[in-house]
C-alpha cells in the first residue's frame, strides 16, 4: 500500500509533456516514429497538439493510443488504396473533395468527440477569412482533421460554425504555444519544415521553381519562429517527401525515430531537472 502511494505522489509530482506536432505532408509520417521512441523510453505524453498532418497523426494517437496500429495500417497500404482513400477530384475550390478520406477515417477511428480521447488532444485549422489561427478542442475528431489538414488548392475548405477553414500549417505549422497553454511544463517540438531556401537555390529559376522555392521558404521561416519556444525540437532529416509517401513510407518513420533518439538525452535530462 506504502508503494502505491509512492507512486501516485510521483506521478503526481513529475513534469507534465506536451507534443506540438508540426505540418509537413508525408513528412508527417516520422511524428510516427518519434511517438514509438517516447513509448519505448516510458516518456510520458500528456498533451497533444497538431496543425494538418501533425493533428492526423496526433488525434489519431490521442484517440486510442495505438501507435502501432497507425504504423501498421500506413505499412500495408498500398498506393491504389491511397488513391482510393485520399483522392477524391473536385472541380471547385480544391482539387480534392476531402470527403474519401473522411470517411477513411472514420473508418479506421469511428465516430469520436475530441473531448473523450484518451490524451487531452487539439487540432489547428485556419481560418481563410480572418488569417486567424483556429484551435479545436471539442466536438467531431474527424471533422477536426479534416480542416487541419486541408491544404489550400489541394482540399477543399471545411465551411464550419467557427469559419472557411484551411491547413492549419498555413498559419502555426508547429502548435507550440498551442500545448503550452494546456497544461504542458515541458514541450517537445517536431518541426518538419527543415529545409531552408539555401538548400533550394541551385534549382532552375524557372516559374515553377521559383514558387515552390519561395513557397519553402515561408514554411521554414513561420515554422521556426512557431518552434523557438519549444523545450526541445526534434528535426527529422528529409528533405523531401511525395504526397505518395503516404502509402508504406516507412523510411520517413524511421527518419523520425533516429531524430527522436538523438534527442533523448536531453528529454531525459529536462525530465530528471
Amino acid at each position: 500500500m506504502l508503494n502505491v502511494f509512492r507512486h501516485l505522489f510521483v506521478q503526481e509530482k513529475r513534469k507534465t509533456i506536451g507534443l506540438a506536432l508540426g505540418s509537413g505532408g508525408a513528412k508527417g509520417l516520422a511524428h510516427i516514429g518519434v511517438i514509438k521512441v517516447l513509448e519505448r523510453n516510458s516518456i510520458p505524453i500528456d498533451f497533444i497538439a497538431g496543425a494538418s498532418v501533425g493533428a492526423m497523426i496526433g488525434g489519431a494517437y490521442a484517440h486510442d493510443l495505438d501507435i502501432v496500429k497507425i504504423e501498421n495500417i500506413i505499412r500495408k497500404q498500398t498506393f491504389k488504396e491511397f488513391l482510393k482513400n485520399f483522392l477524391d477530384p473536385s472541380l471547385r475550390s480544391g482539387l480534392v473533395k476531402g470527403n474519401a478520406i473522411s470517411e477513411y477515417l472514420e473508418a479506421q477511428l469511428g465516430r469520436v468527440n475530441i473531448e473523450n480521447s484518451m490524451i487531452p488532444f487539439k487540432a489547428v485549422a485556419t481560418n481563410i477569412e480572418t488569417g486567424n489561427e483556429v484551435i479545436i478542442d471539442h466536438g467531431d475528431l474527424i471533422e477536426a482533421i479534416r480542416a487541419s489538414i486541408s491544404v489550400p488548392v489541394i482540399f477543399k475548405p471545411v465551411i464550419s460554425s467557427r469559419g472557411t477553414l484551411v491547413d492549419g500549417g498555413v498559419s502555426n505549422p508547429v502548435p507550440v504555444n498551442v500545448v503550452r497553454e494546456m497544461g504542458a511544463d515541458i514541450v517537445i517540438a517536431v518541426n518538419l519544415n527543415n529545409e531552408s531556401f539555401i538548400t533550394t537555390q541551385n534549382r532552375s529559376l524557372g516559374s515553377f521553381s521559383m514558387a515552390s522555392s519561395l513557397i519553402e521558404l515561408l514554411s521554414y521561416n513561420l515554422a521556426k519562429e512557431k518552434s523557438k519556444d519549444a523545450d526541445i525540437i526534434i528535426k527529422p532529416d528529409i528533405p523531401k517527401a511525395n504526397w505518395t509517401k503516404f502509402s508504406g513510407g516507412v523510411d520517413l518513420i524511421h527518419k523520425g525515430e533516429e531524430a527522436a533518439l538523438s534527442m533523448l538525452p536531453e528529454i531525459k535530462r529536462l525530465l530528471a531537472e
